[in-house]
């Protein structure tokens, strides 16, 4: 076996719960004479759903492996074969730089296997910051668009980066369904707020007015439903009486990058499984 032809790739698979099926799935693998880095499986009792990631390596023939295990697996089951490795993300940005500054860093030195082929800002104040990293940013202003107008031109713009995943790192702009829909279960946003508290605009402030002693941060899919998608993470922090709204702010600042380049993470190494308004993370 050469080594060059020898290659490293992700099943996820979510079917119907039944037995034997980590077996059926496995022996599939043990026929195509693949090698089993890692497997994670999970079973949702309540809808009586499986779900399992297999991490690959070996000499693959896609669509033969894809058949044996569609003969294999329940009806109803869905699977997908994935290349493991770098994944291209492009950034979505308006003024804040904590979001985008810590992905940056991450990505130019190790914290993060991803490749940012783009930053896109609705306003140029982070533009310098970008580029210190050779990295493009464009500038597409919304003065005078509406937003439907300024949301195709935003996509448009991504598009031509083809990149798997879009990243909004703050961006402080609700985007309309025509521009959701052209990049399904592709979206991950930062909300500021351990949702589903506290939904929509200015939450530090919301949260400040309930005097809560606690304030976190939820990373997300984006779906039509504003601050309603998919969850793929949440982290909170203590806080007190004596915090005020700006205080909150500042303190939520590195519970929101922490969180949003941790769910990042786990979206790139095909870990998270959306299924219904839910995420397992495997």
């Amino acid at each position: 076996m050469s080594a060059k032809n020898i290659e490293r790739k992700i099943l996820r698979t979510i079917c119907p719960d039944a037995k034997g099926l980590i077996a059926k799935i496995t022996n599939i693998c043990y026929k195509h004479e693949l090698n089993i880095v890692q497997n994670n499986e999970f079973v949702d009792h309540r809808t009586g759903r499986f779900f399992m990631r297999t991490e690959l390596e070996g000499i693959f023939n896609d669509s033969t492996l894809l058949v044996d295990l569609d003969s294999a697996l329940p009806s109803g089951s869905l699977r997908e074969l994935h290349a493991a490795g770098r994944r291209r993300i492009v950034i979505m940005v308006t003024r804040e730089a904590h979001c985008l500054g810590d992905l940056l860093m991450k990505s130019a030195f190790g914290g993060l296997d991803v490749e940012i082929a783009a930053v896109i800002g609705n306003h140029d104040t982070l533009k310098s910051l970008v580029e210190r990293f050779d990295i493009p940013f464009i500038h597409i202003s919304h003065d005078d668009l509406t937003r439907e107008a300024h949301d195709t031109q935003m996509a448009d713009c991504i598009e031509q980066y083809q990149p798997d995943y879009v990243v909004l790192a703050k961006y402080m702009r609700v985007l309309t369904p025509e521009f959701v829909k052209r990049f399904p279960n592709q979206i991950i946003n930062i909300h500021h707020s351990f949702l589903p508290a506290f939904i929509g605009a200015r939450p530090y402030h919301q949260a400040y007015e309930r005097g809560v002693k606690l304030i976190g941060a939820t990373a997300h899919y984006v779906n039509d439903n504003l601050d309603e998608g998919p969850i793929i993470m949440q982290d909170v922090i203590n806080i007190d009486h004596s915090y005020t709204a700006e205080e909150m702010i500042r303190a939520g600042r590195d519970v929101e990058k922490n969180v949003l380049s941790r769910a990042v993470d786990k979206v790139l190494a095909q870990r998270v499984f959306v299924y219904g308004n839910r995420t397992i993370i495997l």
